[in-house]
């Protein structure tokens, strides 16, 4: 079998953060991810037919290599069989994300979500987002239509990605309602992460120094001004949780955002929130949006686990390239810049919100690169500054209304 330039140093490029892994497990993984971004779809005819003419071979031929490592080791061919242990990527998968991280960020949020595939599969994974753009590190795949209670997955996940990211790094877990569990909040931080779960105005809560519990949609009315404190929420003896919450409600929208963090108020910000919408554009891209997962024809949860990495892979890959390319920099370079000339960018509109994704734009960046016969690109991931408000100061026009979404 012949083997293209591009594919060839997106092989050298996959196998390196990831040794413990045999050479067709990693040659199946690089094949899989380079063919999804080339036919813009992961699924494995539509790779198929497309590499056959990269590499010279049969689509017969690559159909099966590509099946292989994705199968369990008894319905592999040869005397060497061995099944992927997906769950040993995890940690090697963040470290490679985290490789073309700009480290003078010092800082990750990470989102934890829960996704299904028509009544098929039910997805629990964490995904790292910047540039509003997720990429997956971690994930359970379970039958969407299974029994069983979904604290074991997150319990199970949570300990694969420790000691990856540096100890002086700021972490933070955010999570929508739903995933507002006591026993979650305490699985961030014995793993160092700071918290940051979106919990309904429902409970109650009792302000540090006070003896009495009131209703948290006490704390926080529509159009008032943002709250944050210390003190314990819910009254039930069994889910006490002694927290900061922070809590915002603006005009227009429907519901509030109150948040529970180990941080202190005075070292958060309600606005932090603001980065899990992220989490939602991410699945996206895996389905309709990018790598069309949701037409997959995959029964076995095992096998689709193992397809996953792939795809994050794949995303890693071209979010990067496409972050990179977007020619914008470190958007905290705006910070640098006096306060006239982001106001001359807000009125005079030339500071326009981007027009191509990330991950569009890298797919389209790669696939031109190969077509002149230059070198594979590999980019960057510059993460944006945090939230301080609701706005995204440095992409919306002056008349663009803040964006508060309940994601």
């Amino acid at each position: 079998m012949m083997c293209s330039p591009g594919l060839s140093s997106w092989m050298e490029e996959v196998s390196s953060p990831m040794p413990h892994r045999s050479k067709p497990q990693a040659a199946g993984l690089a094949r899989s991810s380079f063919g999804m971004v080339i036919a813009q779809s992961c699924g494995r005819t539509s790779i198929c037919a497309l590499l056959a003419r990269l590499t010279g071979s049969t689509e017969g031929n690559l159909r099966q290599r590509l099946r292989e490592w994705t199968d369990a080791a008894p319905d592999q061919v040869g005397a060497r069989r061995q099944a992927l242990d997906v769950r040993t990527c995890f940690a090697p998968l963040l470290g490679w994300v985290l490789a073309w991280w700009d480290a003078a960020a010092r800082r990750v949020a990470r989102v934890l979500d829960a996704a299904t595939v028509s009544q098929r599969f039910t997805i629990w994974w964490v995904a790292v987002v910047s540039r509003k753009c997720a990429r997956p590190i971690a994930w359970v795949i379970v039958p969407a239509t299974g029994k069983g209670k979904w604290q074991s997955h997150w319990e199970g996940l949570l300990p694969l990605l420790d000691a990856v990211i540096p100890t002086d790094w700021i972490v933070i877990g955010l999570a929508d309602r739903g995933l507002d569990a006591k026993w979650l909040y305490q699985a961030m931080v014995n793993q160092g992460w700071h918290p940051f779960l979106r919990i309904t105005v429902g409970g109650n809560s009792r302000p540090r120094g006070k003896a009495r519990f009131r209703p948290l949609k006490c704390v926080v009315t529509q159009g008032g001004a943002p709250w944050a404190g210390a003190g314990t929420c819910c009254s039930s003896p069994e889910a006490q949780l002694a927290c900061t919450w922070l809590a915002r409600w603006d005009d227009g929208h429907t519901d509030a955002w109150v948040i529970v963090t180990d941080r202190a108020a005075a070292h958060a910000d309600v606005v932090w929130y603001g980065l899990r919408p992220g989490i939602a554009c991410g699945l996206k891209d895996t389905k309709r949006g990018g790598w069309h997962w949701e037409q997959t024809k995959m029964t076995d949860p095992a096998r689709a686990a193992r397809r996953w990495l792939a795809i994050a892979a794949a995303t890693r890959w071209v979010v990067s390239v496409g972050g990179h390319a977007a020619g914008r920099g470190s958007a905290a370079m705006l910070d640098d810049l006096p306060p006239s000339a982001l106001l001359q960018q807000r009125t005079t509109q030339r500071s326009r919100p981007r027009l191509v994704r990330c991950f569009r734009r890298g797919i389209r960046v790669i696939l031109t690169t190969l077509i002149r016969g230059r070198a594979l690109p590999r980019g960057q991931l510059i993460p944006e500054p945090w939230p301080k408000s609701l706005d995204n100061h440095d992409i919306l026009p002056v008349r663009s209304k803040a964006h508060q979404k309940a994601a």
